[in-house]
């Protein structure tokens, strides 16, 4: 008859196993793995879905949620653009643009910070003419190492704080991760920027992915708000606006008339319409840049302060309702509180207003409004919706507000005023009442799968632990490290948890390794802090392969990496890391 460490160890084994497999979902694969320990007896019955209940769940679940409503405000992405100039030399456009991903991941979720900078970074490559692949995977490692900084900036570091709750009665602090994560990251990133960058193949090409080839340039009008009459700003006078979001202004419409020309020389007068011409995310971010609305937005339920809306786009087919007919014809704002904004055909111009252009088989429209309006205006007038072909609009003007609300709820952490799942609860539900995010968003910004994967090991390393197989790997490792100091054991415990997280997802290493660190500590007579800081760390540092971490993933096709590039810079970069915290976790976290 095995005995439950054995039965446990077995478990984990074969998770492992069929996570470096890859063929299915790992949060699958956790949840059937802790309903067969429940039924050999390892879990009991009225703990299986304990996990679910626990503060690190709901802490991650926050942060992804206050994440979301940081980026809809647009706080991040102003400051971002107001940093980034294409025109650096590499080197420094790494280092400042690696720079912004660090702090960014140390207050947002790491994966957040990099869906803000990845665009800005293709951007800067494509108008230096240069390979996007030689600056994205910098910018992907440097929102990792910066997500060590803060409790709140990856999972692992939450995951750590709680089991140290549950292990020795105390969380960690929000900034008790600081020294080390800092020095880690700041040596990182002038790795990176000075070295890193240069050890990728020169195979990588500037080439544009299918979504840049396939996604259209529409004709769009955009409404200018009041204009203080003796400061006149006159059409050209936003090309460099224009030109730094990748938009064209074709056009300036006055009084329900197209102004002759080109109108470069006119000057902009409240309630004029400026055409112009880019793709979605374009046509969004110039509108931010130079003040301006979305034609008929202030119409939607609110205006620009409905709660998300979005830009989507549809394909017309043959017979649709609104084939041979124009926006106005349909009554579509009025009906549907949808705005059609802009119209792609076929790359070519057009002079009539866009709700006044008879709509063809093969036009592309963009139409703007609450997903719900959208979809439900898609389906009435028989257009094809494109998948995955949809933008939010940022809510500039909430940007001041946003950030308020979150450094607010972090000093009341850090305060001690209240606990950090509450502060970051009242964020949550302050970001809701301003519509930052919607009750849909809510549910959309949390990555569920990350949440079952928690939920379902943290009852499966409490047995783990229970059964002794957390003692037992780490009576392993303090034999085979016999007669060495103890820093040693410090590095082989990091080296094997680097190891295990670049196969395997963070959450589930640190969940693994936490408990092994803490035993060795406890054998050795030495400060348990010690070994869950280097846990931390090194569950954090996934950059050998492209499935470590969901950034790495995230930049494999737009960068058109292999996967055998990621270890050019991963491995050194990982040795750096080992380096770089043995040091700086004996100095602050004596053993």
């Amino acid at each position: 008859m095995l005995d439950d460490r054995t039965l446990i160890s077995g478990l984990f084994v074969g998770f492992f196993l069929l996570l470096i497999w890859g063929r299915i979902r790992y949060d699958l694969v956790a949840f059937a793995t802790l309903v067969l320990a429940a039924v050999l007896g390892l879990v009991p019955y009225d703990g299986l879905f304990a996990g679910f209940g626990h503060p690190a769940v709901a802490i991650i679940a926050l942060v992804l949620i206050i994440s979301r409503g940081l980026s809809s405000s647009g706080a991040v992405d102003l400051v971002a653009r107001h940093l980034i100039d294409p025109t650096r030399p590499v080197p420094l456009h790494i280092s400042v643009i690696s720079g912004i991903g660090a702090i960014l991941s140390a207050v947002i979720n790491n994966v957040a910070a990099l869906a803000v900078l990845m665009p800005l970074d293709m951007d800067a490559a494509r108008t230096a003419k240069r390979a996007a692949g030689k600056t994205l995977m910098p910018l992907s490692f440097a929102t990792i190492l910066g997500g060590m900084i803060t409790l709140i900036g990856t999972p692992p570091n939450i995951v750590i704080s709680e089991y140290r709750t549950d292990a020795l009665g105390e969380p960690f602090s929000m900034f008790d991760f600081t020294p080390v994560g800092l020095t880690v990251a700041c040596v990182g990133i002038a790795f990176l920027s000075v070295v890193g960058w240069r050890l990728l193949p020169t195979r990588l090409q500037d080439q544009e992915t299918e979504e840049d080839v396939s996604r259209g340039r529409y004709i769009a009008e955009l409404r200018v708000g009041d204009q203080d009459p003796d400061q006149p700003i006159l059409v050209r006078d936003l090309d460099q606006q224009a030109n730094a979001a990748d938009v064209h202004i074709i056009g300036l419409i006055r009084n329900g008339a197209r102004r002759p020309g080109l109108a470069r020389r006119e000057a902009i007068q409240g309630g004029d319409f400026l055409v112009v011409e880019g793709d979605p995310k374009a046509i969004e971010t110039f509108m931010g840049k130079a003040a301006l609305e979305f034609a008929g937005a202030e119409k939607h339920e609110g205006g620009l302060t409905s709660k998300g809306l979005m830009l989507s786009e549809a394909i017309v087919p043959d017979g649709a309702r609104i084939q041979g007919r124009t926006a106005r014809q349909l009554h579509l704002l009025n009906r549907h509180s949808v705005t059609l904004l802009g119209v792609a055909r076929e790359g070519r111009r057009f002079r009539d207003r866009v709700r006044l252009l008879n709509i063809r088989a093969g036009d592309v429209l963009l139409l703007l409004g609450t997903p719900e309006r959208v979809d439900e205006a898609i389906e009435w007038m028989g257009v094809l919706p494109i998948e995955g072909r949809r933008t939010d609009v940022v809510q500039r003007h909430k940007a001041a507000a946003t950030i308020a609300i979150f450094i607010g709820a972090v000093l009341m952490a850090v305060l001690g005023v209240l606990p950090l799942l509450v502060s970051l609860a009242l964020a949550v539900i302050c970001f809701i009442s301003l519509g930052l995010v919607s009750g849909r968003e809510v549910y959309a910004s949390v990555e569920w799968k990350v949440i079952v994967l928690l939920a379902s090991l943290i009852p499966l390393t409490a047995a783990f632990e229970r059964t002794g197989g957390a003692e037992f790997l780490a009576s392993q490792i303090i034999a085979a490290m016999q007669g060495y100091p103890e820093w040693a054991m410090l590095t082989v415990l990091m080296i094997v948890t680097m190891t295990m997280s670049d196969f395997l997802n963070n959450v589930a290493t640190t969940l693994i390794a936490a408990p092994v660190g803490l035993s060795i500590a406890t054998e050795t007579g030495t400060n348990p802090d010690t070994y869950l800081m280097a846990v931390a760390v090194a569950a954090s540092c996934a950059f050998l392969t492209p499935i470590g971490h969901q950034n790495n993933t995230i930049i494999l096709g737009p960068g058109g990496y292999r996967f055998s590039d990621y270890w050019r810079i991963g491995l050194p970069l990982e040795i750096i890391v080992v380096a770089v915290s043995i040091p700086m976790l004996l100095m602050v976290w004596p053993l």
